[in-house]
């Protein structure tokens, strides 16, 4: 019997295909891409390492030849895929058919080199029939496809290996910039500036309840006083809150009533006789929305059911590989014949002739680029499954996300609602209370009828039940005829006030780079997981908040690379890598002009060595904010995050404070506090005075304000700094706390890095929360302490901070871990987010969607295979021997909290001796032959040597550890005091001062070569 090898991206989409195949095939998955660009300096091979170009992974002199390489993760899968495909006697590549897909299929072909013949197949459902079509029409691998997709990935290195490290030297490390995320977090910034700069503008009116002869009641409001029209929200300018001017510069006749006005004018109104001056009734009809392409179910994803793009993604995806619906990643609406008639079949058999659209609906792509144009994403198969009889098959997002595209699709093929609009204007007049008579009022009401719901019945725009009352979509008015007397019955005032441009939410900010034409469907969901994972914006409720990094980043790149993030520049490359994958344009002219500036290209690289001069840094980290102009504070953002500065005044940024809430009182506030303290009190006990402080490594509190403190402490991931009270930071300091005396050695409970934990000698073990560090006892810690060793992240012994049950899948649990609280529900771990830090307010819903938009299976250690434990490492020992607590006062046998291994303030675990951490771990030096004595050399005198300037200096960071380094870029580029930095590093004033001038010394032997 014949063996064909079948490879598909995912072990999902094999188990699926692998049941309509058979027997005669082997189907397996790739796991994605098998290889790619080297990541790291480490994944170059060896003959390469000294190539200049290798970092890059692109010869630029050999048409921009990739170097490309198998990940150590996927060497084991390569040779195994390479094993059967020696086995085979065909091989198919049937990964799926856009530009990615093909890119794997022949990546698949070079890498594994097969010696039997290989066909490419593709289709766009998983089902019998179209697996079946597909083995049956094989086609070869468009190579327009692959180049295009090449194209795409040496563009994104290009861009991202050049201007990453100028965002690096000029705003801060661990940034990156890419093609489309630039613009993308340049969008979210632009939209903030317009908050920033908004004014509101405020107005009243007044909303009346009408009743006619027959007793119906109908809303109506005031329009016009005197008439005069009144205000509205559009007549003011957002940039002065006052009334907007008019081509002649005056500003517009309206009439603005204040509160005083408007409550005298509705008392005037109340109870008089109003007459009906005009009804119009004006028929409509409202055609279906067309079938989802992957932005529109990203936008109705996030707006129906709150899914972000990335949860929305994977939820299609696996019901894709299931063979539940089509591909989902797509540009066109287009329905196939076979879909057609399944839409309408399934309308005429549910919803009855009458609501069938008379003639079958074709939908055309709105881009004129459309890359996938293969069909919409609808409900796989000739004939759809209803999402009732999917309820016991797939999981809650799976279903919810089906019964949308199910009802899409289905509404698709459904004829026009139809209904009719209704306006009526009625007048009257206000009751003078002198003279009887007053002024003439205008008032207008508005409704609609919906007399046929058509597709409505389907697919009401807000609600998921097909069933759904579509009377909360109308507002139905009374029938009413001109003269008719109608009374106001009540009379409403009102007051309002102009609103800000909203923030872009993860289904706006999709819509808003499709309107522009920029990125991919497949691209927009990474693209906004990549701008939160780097510190450019962070979610606050649904809305994307621009953080300052973000707009110190768009400032440099706007004034500097001004091309690189112009909406039609970036628009205009997807034009141009459609061009390839249609065959009229070649990847290596196209690349050579981007990258070095040929035929008059971009020149990326010439543009980015002639400005890198010519950016000042301490420009593009200030931000002026317009609300702060003319006081003399600044924003700027430095190595440790953003911050005030006023003269030597300086204070921390709160990271939860969007950039538009940002007001002169609340900075002078925060520049008011030293170093951004928040007082708390004064400690009964000793009369020093306790302080909330905001340090680099998070929230802590500290008795006194000496350098160095008396004691400090930790926020609990549940503490909040700007609520926290006297009687709990005093309650904080407390910790660490004597627990008493087991085995003959004294029981300590701490909170460190991760988490809470009792010491005990040179023993240790997590407990379960941060408050049992209170109350547990001795009796509590010897069963701690016969619990099996803490084994790190995700150990069963280090207990939740908060557990959410779920009825449909396992519990997730928020925990402790080394980077913070994170996610887990046992196979997925998700680290919180700005704006998430302390998890106390997370809901069930918020967590569940948080790991499943970001969870990640836990990274395994170099060399451990799965399954199995990593190597143990030989335990760090004490730097220092332990000395006896004096028995005595409990205070007095309190251990410093350097003295073991806790938490300096904010979180950075500390060991007596300053950055033992790292050293303690790392494994002996490896014994080496004795070297020959170099010759002696004469001795002279040492010249006089000049401390070198910062520029000179600043090149050889490399030679410091992250604390010094942290500490010396702070003192010399930024200009802050040791005294005022030292606490957030959790170092007191002498040790810093001390600190700063040995890395001060290391850098001038690095930057003269010694």
């Amino acid at each position: 019997m014949s063996n064909t090898l079948v490879i598909v991206e995912s072990p999902a989409k094999a188990r699926t295909i692998e049941k309509y195949l058979g027997k005669g095939y082997t189907v397996e998955s790739s796991i994605g891409h098998i290889r790619d660009l080297p990541r790291s300096a480490a994944e170059i091979p060896e003959k390469y390492k000294n190539e200049a170009w290798a970092r890059l992974g692109l010869n630029v002199e050999e048409d921009f030849r990739p170097l490309y390489v198998v990940s150590a993760d996927k060497k084991a899968h390569v040779a195994k895929l390479k094993k059967l495909a020696a086995a085979a006697d065909e091989l198919i590549l049937a990964t799926d058919d856009d530009r990615e897909g093909e890119s794997i299929a022949w990546h698949l072909l070079q890498e594994l080199n097969p010696k039997v013949p290989v066909k490419r197949m593709v289709f766009h459902e998983i089902t019998r029939e179209a697996i079946q079509a597909a083995i049956a029409s094989p086609r070869s691998i468009d190579t327009n496809l692959v180049e295009a997709q090449e194209a795409r990935r040496a563009l994104d290195r290009l861009y991202g290996y050049e201007v990453s490290p100028v965002l690096w030297r000029k705003v801060a490390p661990k940034l990156s910039a890419g093609r489309v995320q630039s613009v993308a977090t340049r969008l979210l910034v632009q939209r903030e500036w317009e908050r920033m700069r908004f004014v509101s503008g405020s107005w009243w009116d007044i909303e009346a309840q009408c009743v006619t002869a027959e007793d119906a009641v109908f809303p109506a409001r005031l329009s016009e006083l005197g008439g005069v029209r009144l205000a509205q929200g559009r007549d003011f300018d957002p940039a002065t809150g006052k009334l907007k001017l008019d081509a002649g510069g005056k500003p517009v006749v309206v009439v603005t009533l204040a509160e005083a006005e408007a409550k005298d004018l509705a008392a005037q109104l109340t109870g008089r006789p109003l007459t009906v001056a005009s009804a119009e009734e004006k028929p409509f009809t409202q055609k279906p929305y067309p079938p989802f392409i992957t932005s529109t179910l990203q936008q109705e994803g996030s707006r129906k059911m709150g899914f972000g793009a990335q949860r929305t993604m994977r939820a299609a995806q696996k019901l894709y590989e299931g063979g539940y619906i089509t591909y989902m990643r797509t540009d066109s609406p287009n329905l196939s014949a076979e879909a057609m008639n399944a839409a309408r079949s399934q309308v005429k058999s549910m919803y009855g002739d009458a609501y069938l659209s008379p003639q079958p609906r074709i939908y055309a792509a709105k881009s004129k680029n459309a890359q996938e144009a293969h069909e919409a994403i609808r409900p796989a198969g000739s004939s759809f499954r209803t999402p009732d009889s999917l309820k016991n098959e797939l999981d809650s997002d799976g279903w919810r996300l089906y019964d949308l595209i199910w009802k899409r699709t289905v509404a698709s093929q459904m004829a026009d609602a139809r209904g009719r609009r209704m306006q009526v204007r009625l007048s009257g007049e206000t009751l003078d209370s002198k003279n009887g008579a007053g002024q003439a009022v205008l008032l207008n009401a508005s409704g609609r009828a919906i007399d046929f719901p058509g597709f409505l019945r389907a697919y009401v725009e807000g609600s998921d039940d097909p069933n759904a009352a579509l009377e909360d979509r109308e507002v139905i008015l009374p029938p009413l005829r001109v003269n008719e007397n109608v009374t106001g019955q009540k009379m409403t005032p009102g007051g309002h006030e102009t609103q800000p441009p909203a923030r872009f939410t993860e289904a706006s900010l999709v819509q808003g780079l499709e309107a522009q034409g920029i990125g991919r469907p497949s691209t927009y969901a990474s693209i906004i997981g990549t701008i939160q994972d780097r510190g450019y914006a962070a979610k606050k409720g649904s809305a994307l908040v621009p953080t300052w990094t973000a707009f110190a980043t768009s400032a440099l790149l706007e004034h500097h690379f001004g091309k690189l993030v112009d909406y039609d520049f970036t628009a205009k490359m997807e034009e141009d890598l459609d061009e390839i994958a249609g065959g009229r344009k070649q990847r290596v002219p196209y690349l050579r002009s981007f990258y070095l500036g040929d035929d008059g290209g971009m020149g990326i690289h010439p543009l980015i060595e002639a400005q890198m001069g010519a950016i000042d840094a301490r420009a593009v980290a200030t931000i002026e904010v317009p609300r702060l102009i003319g006081s003399e504070i600044e924003v700027r953002v430095g190595r440790y995050g953003p911050y005030l500065s006023k003269g030597e005044t300086k204070a921390n940024i709160p990271a939860e404070l969007a950039p538009d809430e940002l007001t002169l009182p609340m900075a002078l506030d925060l520049l008011s506090r030293p170093s951004g303290d928040h007082p708390l009190g004064t400690d009964p006990e000793s009369g020093e005075s306790v302080i909330g402080k905001a340090g680099r490594f998070g929230p802590y509190v500290q008795l006194g304000d000496t350098n160095p403190p008396t004691r400090t402490a930790s926020l609990f991931p549940t503490d909040d700094l700007n609520t926290l009270t006297l009687e709990r930071a005093l309650k904080l300091l407390t910790l660490p706390r004597l627990v008493g005396t087991s085995e003959g050695e004294e029981v300590w409970a701490l909170n460190g890095k991760f988490g809470p934990y009792l010491k005990r000698g040179t023993d240790s073990r997590s407990i379960t929360s941060h408050e049992g560090l209170f109350t547990i006892d001795i009796p509590g810690a010897e069963e701690a302490f016969r619990q099996p060793r803490f084994k790190g992240r995700g150990s069963a012994v280090a207990g939740p901070l908060k557990t959410f049950e779920y009825p449909d899948r396992a519990a997730i649990l928020l925990k402790s871990g080394r980077f913070g609280p994170y996610l887990t529900d046992g196979e997925r771990n998700a680290t919180l987010r700005k704006g998430e830090e302390s998890g106390a307010d997370l809901l069930p819903e918020d967590a569940r969607s948080i790991l499943e938009e970001r969870g990640k299976e836990p990274q395994k250690k170099p060399g451990q295979k799965a399954g199995k434990a990593a190597p143990k490492k030989a335990a760090a020992k004490p730097t220092g021997a332990k000395k006896a607590a004096p028995k005595g006062k409990a205070p007095a046998r309190k251990p410093a909290v350097s003295n073991l291994v806790g938490k300096e303030p904010g979180g950075m675990a500390i060991h007596s001796t300053l950055n033992s951490t790292k050293s303690a771990a790392r494994p002996a030096a490896k014994k080496t032959a004795p070297k020959k004595a170099a010759p002696k050399k004469v001795a002279t005198k040492a010249p006089v040597k000049v401390a070198l300037a910062w520029a000179d200096l600043k090149p050889h960071l490399g030679v410091l550890s992250a604390q010094e380094r942290a500490l010396v870029t702070a003192t010399r580029e930024e200009g802050r005091k040791v005294e005022e930095v030292a606490p957030g590093l959790g170092l007191d004033v002498k040790k810093a001062k001390g600190m700063a001038l040995q890395a001060s010394k290391k850098l001038n032997q690095a930057a003269r070569g010694e």
